[in-house]
């Protein structure tokens, strides 16, 4: 059986290779979707880092509290204040109806001496800070926006209230001091893996694994194409006639396109490791020791049930066009619901759910057990024991389809 099977292998190996444009697509195309992707979404996995959104201040009131409160949103480093000096709400109603910002927030007359008592002394209404937004900005920055504005209006009245406290009972104050103080930073953000303290991760850690899966499951093109021509120009039956049952046939186009898998994996980490920074974005961080051999056990599962999906693919279209149609669509369905087109975190709650569904998940939460969490063999167990489920129940579902058309036109 073994010098059939290396046959098998060779033979399997060589159309591989004639085929150079889908091979080469293989690589290019999950390059430059973990780029583009880990550009795009650099922001989401970094809180904090200014988001590419300008704004502007009209200050009607001119007082030390309104400066005070632009000095506070301007170290808020969320949004990017633009000194356009805007000298009046039209020409900020202007400003951003052209696009040339996006927010502007007016500060009305006696802002400052209305601080803490929002009635006045009058008990005249304080007129409210107005926010210009631009409709097409997205509502979820437009609302990141205005509780900014409301911290620093909170901090700012606070401070206000400790001054005149201050005063009141004759506490000592430093002269000149501003209304508002440079606190410390108060919160560190700290993720939590195996007991040891490490950055939080990037979207680097979320694109290069995430697409890594999508293109190991692509192979669902060339393996299709490869085993449909065989099937239209006799190979498969010629080879049946020589007795090599199906099964082995079906082991003979495991390999290669397995190390086709393995070859993706070396080059996806290192686009990650060295491409990506290049870029602006921070490199990928690999596992050092075991959690390298439990990176790879991981990289073998997702390998074997995106070839075993992929030969029962071939095995139901009829021609190559039903091949394409129906491994592309179920690959980018599964890509969608599980997490590698868009992260699970920004999905709602029951399309979480439904992405435990997807082999892709699977896949990715083993890639992240390990890389984010330093999880151990074990704790892969619930993620490699379902993507080896699949390749088993996908090469039987395979190898009984084909025996069905055997006995069928015999």
């Amino acid at each position: 059986m073994m010098p059939r099977l290396l046959a098998l292998w060779l033979k399997e190996s060589i159309a591989l290779l004639r085929d150079r444009h889908g091979l080469i697509a293989l690589f290019i195309m999950p390059t430059m979707f973990i780029l583009v992707m880990t550009m795009a979404l650099r922001d989401a996995f970094s809180p904090g880092i200014t988001v590419d959104v300008g704004y502007v201040i009209v200050d009607l009131d001119h007082s030390s509290n309104s400066q005070a409160l632009a000095r506070r949103l301007a170290k808020g480093a969320s949004f990017k204040l633009q000194a356009t000096g805007t000298p009046t709400p039209e020409a900020a109603r202007d400003g951003v109806q052209s696009g040339q910002f996006a927010l502007a927030l007016v500060l009305p007359k006696g802002f400052g001496s209305r601080l803490l008592t929002p009635a006045g002394a009058d008990g005249q209404a304080t007129e409210p800070l107005t926010l210009l937004v631009d409709p097409a900005l997205n509502p979820a920055l437009q609302l990141a926006f205005r509780n900014q504005v409301m911290a620093a209006l909170g901090a700012l009245r606070a401070d206000e209230l400790t001054q005149r406290a201050g005063k009141l009972f004759g506490l000592p104050t430093a002269p000149g001091a501003r209304p508002e103080r440079d606190w410390p930073d108060e919160i560190t953000s700290v993720a939590v893996r195996s007991g040891k303290n490490i950055k939080p991760p990037s979207s680097v850690q979320q694109n290069v694994p995430a697409w890594l899966i999508f293109a190991m499951f692509f192979v669902v093109i060339p393996i299709s194409s490869i085993f449909i021509i065989e099937r239209q120009q006799g190979t498969l039956q010629r080879l049946r006639t020589m007795g090599v049952p199906f099964r082995l046939l079906l082991a003979g186009k495991l390999l290669p396109f397995f190390i086709v898998n393995q070859l993706q994996a070396v080059v996806m980490v290192l686009i990650g490791l060295v491409v990506v920074p290049l870029f602006g974005s921070e490199a990928l961080e690999m596992p050092s020791g075991l959690g390298l051999l439990n990176w790879w056990a991981v990289s073998v599962a997702v390998s074997l049930a995106a070839v075993a999906w992929a030969l029962l693919v071939a095995s139901i279209a009829r021609t190559a066009e039903q091949a394409t149609i129906v491994g592309g669509v179920s690959n980018i369905l599964m890509g969608a619901i599980g997490g590698v087109m868009v992260p699970k975190f920004v999905m709602p709650a029951f399309m979480q759910k439904l992405a435990a569904l997807s082999p892709m998940a699977w896949g990715l939460d083993g890639f992240h057990t390990v890389m984010l969490r330093d999880g151990s063999f074990a704790d892969l167990l619930p993620n490699l024991l379902p993507l080896l489920a699949f390749a088993a129940g996908s090469l039987i579902l395979a190898a009984w389809l084909n025996h069905r058309t055997i006995a069928a036109h015999s």
